[in-house]
């Protein structure tokens, strides 16, 4: 059953930000919105002179709220996702029509050098929410980055995630791929109250950048 989700963000000075998310209820996990897309489409929000004319390339987009985001406040954004979720790839088409934004959508799968990848403009910023899901995919997640991060030594990536047991080898494969953390944010010091109600797990965003030679 495909619904659409109501995604409202208000700012300082009556600014606000109204985001319609198509999702379908089914067992595919890039078909609904997950909490960690809620905060990082709020940390966008909130960081929104950052991305006005920046290149913007999601990660794992799913239904693609926090690119969305971006895009509604003057980012160009490439919406990415495994390339054999084809259902993924119609459904954030639908959602791009109901926000009136122009997104590009492209499979991209982590790890592997294709022709999309490479094609690929370096992006000013990389974003994630919750793609730090399952250790197995943890190194060809951080090769990625790494590899949009390499060129541009002011790119960031900025993910959004739980914290979980597997999380230990992150430090680990930061520093093989020569990535650094430069800040680490609590979803509940940013979240408006009516949305820290609705999120029950812990959720942390992060930035991380390349580290540069000689630094």
């Amino acid at each position: 059953m495909r619904t659409v989700s109501e995604h409202r963000f208000d700012g300082e000075g009556g600014d606000s930000l109204a985001v319609s998310i198509s999702e379908v209820m089914k067992e595919d996990y890039g078909l609904y919105v997950w909490p960690c897309g809620i905060c990082l489409g709020e940390y966008v929000w909130q960081q929104r002179h950052r991305f006005a004319g920046a290149t913007v390339i999601e990660l794992g987009a799913g239904t693609g709220l926090p690119g969305i985001v971006a895009a509604k406040v003057g980012a160009r954004v490439i919406l990415t996702d495994y390339k054999l979720y084809p259902e993924v790839f119609e459904n954030m088409r639908k959602t791009c029509d109901l926000n009136n934004v122009e997104c590009e959508i492209q499979g991209l799968t982590w790890g592997e050098w294709d022709e999309n990848l490479l094609a690929m403009k370096h992006p000013r910023f990389v974003l994630g929410a919750d793609v730090l899901y399952d250790s197995k995919d943890f190194d060809d997640l951080f090769a990625t980055v790494s590899y949009f991060l390499a060129n541009n030594p002011d790119a960031t990536f900025i993910t959004s995630y739980e914290c979980r047991s597997g999380h230990r080898s992150i430090e680990f494969l930061m520093g093989k791929w020569k990535l650094c953390c430069t800040k680490l944010v609590d979803v509940c010091d940013i979240l408006p109250p009516l949305k820290q109600c609705a999120i029950s797990s812990s959720i942390l965003i992060a930035e991380i950048k390349s580290i540069r030679p000689g630094v």
